[in-house]
């Protein structure tokens, strides 16, 4: 999907649950010739309205870690079924998405507001895929379980975060697709950095390396070499994985 001439704008949103009162995270790119740069990366976003005017007027791709679409009444969608299978033994099962659950969810209305900008589900030429950093992380950085930088004391989240920033830095020089994290953007990715980060702050630096995997998970997307998976259908709900080590 990508050409080699012209530069491809990408984003990766970690989108927040309830995202009108909770803060989600955004970061953007620019795809040229194997190589994707980090152009910018916002914190503490409220709100839908928010995302899309942060957005590039010329994106052509968008990962986004959230349901974009729920049709099932109760229980799981098929498609989290399906990675609760494939990576439920290595602690990646996915949470319940359901309209009782989310009879509204900011997520869906998210991604309709993409469609009708011409942003088609697992499209070509615009498009926006669901995809989950837990599974995708496993496999870009071939790991045997879950990388935990979510939750427990302070300083686990701290550990893990600081994990998941160096494997994000390993990505430069990948075979795959290098990704390029420079400043002030690199600032997510120091140790230093994250040691002195606590409540509000540590919990913003997560959102920002969610968005950033977002966005390297949209990047192999457009390259459209790497292998991958797609886990359930545009009519049900899906989740797009890298499949194979990006490092």
């Amino acid at each position: 999907m990508e050409s080699n001439k012209k530069s491809v704008i990408l984003a990766g949103v970690d989108l927040a649950w309830q995202s009108e009162r909770n803060p989600s995270a955004i970061a953007q790119g620019t795809l040229l010739n194997g190589t994707l740069l980090v152009t910018a990366v916002d914190k503490f976003v409220f709100g839908i309205n928010a995302i899309l005017e942060r957005l590039r007027t010329d994106l052509s791709g968008i990962a986004i870690d959230a349901p974009l679409i729920i049709k099932n009444i109760s229980g799981q969608r098929p498609c989290e079924r399906d990675v609760g299978i494939a990576y439920g033994s290595k602690g990646a099962s996915c949470h319940s998405s359901s309209t009782s659950l989310f009879p509204d969810a900011q997520s869906v209305c998210l991604s309709r507001k993409l469609f009708e900008k011409g942003f088609d589900h697992l499209g070509e030429k615009r498009w926006q895929i669901e995809c989950y950093p837990h599974p995708a992380i496993i496999e870009m950085f071939g790991l045997p379980w879950r990388l935990k930088y979510k939750r427990g004391l302070v300083s686990e989240k701290r550990a893990g975060q600081q994990k998941l920033a160096s494997y994000i830095r390993k990505l430069e020089g990948s075979a795959s697709l290098a990704f390029i994290v420079s400043d002030p953007y690199s600032e997510f990715l120091n140790e230093d950095f994250i040691a002195e980060l606590k409540g509000r702050d540590l919990k913003a630096n997560e959102d920002a390396l969610d968005s950033l995997i977002c966005l390297y998970v949209a990047g192999l997307y457009a390259v459209g070499s790497q292998k991958r998976q797609c886990f359930g259908d545009k009519n049900t709900g899906y989740i797009w994985v890298p499949v194979g080590s990006c490092i």
